[in-house]
């Protein structure tokens, strides 16, 4: 009777068991429903994980951007010369709004820069406006030849570089025709420009005279063009020239005086005849 008691209470406690089972296995999702609802949310592959991205790139306005960041920046000495540089090539008038829209230097924001070019020797400011100011205000050859017939002494060629342009082509053009002289200062290494006037009157020292009377020159003309070619100077002789010349033709540079040989004979008027020696060659 209590072995009989004992298996209904396990076959009870089986179908409990099972019955407990069967609801967790209901309860439970099936695999085919797992794979299509993970195959649904699972997110497709990106490309971009797969190919690298390109570098990125800067516009043209961007390039632009940071190079006028870069002038801005840059030293005030560095932002002045960069506006007396625009000034000097265009020879125009421009407002601090122009010039910044030429070289990129803000002005306007930049008050050392401002001043430094309203005080700036080669610069000019009538209130509105700045322009290159150079040293001589000239506009063209006749008023430079005018200039220098002002400078007897010479001026020199560095002043007048900042001229005009084509300055230092009409310096050229000048010497060429005879109406000024090119000479170089050896002491500074800068062309002086003198005017060439007959009518100009020169004072020249004592010293200086006497400087250049006690120059020795060399006795060969040789010598003489050689030592013009090397300081600068072009001679107006060619002397090598003319005796290779010379001795082509068969002509001789250095002719030797013949001393001629004078006999005596008939014609020859004797006045010495306490000298009998003189006649022993007349003939009879």
């Amino acid at each position: 009777m209590a072995l009989q008691e004992q298996l209904d209470r396990f076959k009870k406690q089986q179908e409990k068991c099972q019955s407990t089972l069967t609801s967790i296995a209901k309860s439970r999702p099936s695999k085919s429903s797992l794979t299509q609802k993970t195959v649904a949310v699972a997110p497709a592959p990106s490309t971009s994980a797969r190919t690298p991205a390109p570098a990125v790139k800067f516009s043209n306005d961007t390039e632009r951007l940071q190079h006028i960041n870069s002038i801005r920046k840059a030293p005030a000495g560095a932002q002045i010369k960069r506006v007396i540089d625009l000034l000097l090539e265009t020879r125009q008038a421009f407002t601090p709004e122009q010039i910044n829209d030429h070289c990129y230097v803000d002005m306007n924001s930049n008050k050392a820069v401002f001043d430094s070019l309203r005080n700036n020797p080669k610069v000019h400011y009538d209130g509105k406006r700045f322009s290159y100011k150079s040293k001589h205000d000239l506009k063209d050859k006749s008023q430079l030849l005018v200039l220098i017939r002002k400078f007897p002494e010479g001026i020199a060629v560095i002043d007048l570089k900042d001229s005009y342009p084509s300055v230092m082509d009409d310096l050229q053009a000048l010497k060429a025709v005879g109406q000024i002289w090119l000479l170089s200062n050896f002491d500074s290494q800068e062309d002086i420009a003198y005017p060439n006037d007959p009518r100009m009157v020169i004072k020249v020292d004592d010293d200086l005279k006497q400087l250049f009377r006690g120059i020795e020159l060399p006795r060969d003309m040789l010598d003489i063009e050689k030592d013009l070619q090397k300081n600068g100077m072009k001679p107006a002789t060619n002397t090598a020239k003319r005796r290779a010349a010379a001795q082509v033709q068969g002509i001789s540079t250095k002719q030797k005086a013949k001393k001629k040989k004078h006999e005596i004979s008939k014609r020859t008027k004797l006045t010495n005849a306490h000298l009998p020696e003189l006649f022993k060659n007349l003939g009879s």
